[in-house]
């Protein structure tokens, strides 16, 4: 039973790994855009108020999403890792073209809890930019 058990999750596995690269396909310069945004919000929003956790460097296996994430590597905690793992799954998967403005979004794909992360790494990173003087980025970011 247990053998049976391993072995499903192995299939299962393996079954993600091959259709991974098929969701990047759906990268495009718009998807590339938001994703670069969100990865820059979480990371701001995780150096400023998850000082005392334990980080360690987003996992990055496409060159696609590299490049979209502005070719660097991001220091995450494990729960930003998380929010920003399920928002560019998100992103990717929309089924609107183009995509809207997830606020502005008849359809509502992200997980209960994860919205409102969402909006609230985007109002603090927002924030964050407007005190710090970096309206620059911002205008950089939203045209």
């Amino acid at each position: 039973m247990v053998s049976l058990q391993i072995n499903r999750e192995c299939q299962f596995n393996r079954r993600v790994r091959e259709r991974m690269p098929k969701i990047f396909d759906r990268l495009d310069s718009k998807k590339s855009k938001d994703i670069r945004v969100l990865g820059n919000f979480v990371s701001i929003f995780c150096r400023e108020n998850h000082q005392a956790e334990t980080k360690y460097t987003f996992p990055i296996k496409d060159d696609r999403l590299r490049h979209s994430l502005g070719n660097k590597d991001l220091i995450l905690c494990p729960d930003c890792q998380k929010l920003l793992n399920h928002g560019i799954a998100k992103l990717l998967l929309c089924p609107y073209d183009p995509k809207p403005m997830c606020k502005k979004c008849p359809t509502h794909c992200y997980a209960p809890g994860y919205r409102e992360k969402v909006r609230e790494v985007m109002k603090f990173s927002g924030l964050y930019l407007v005190k710090h003087g970096r309206l620059d980025l911002m205008v950089h970011y939203l045209f």
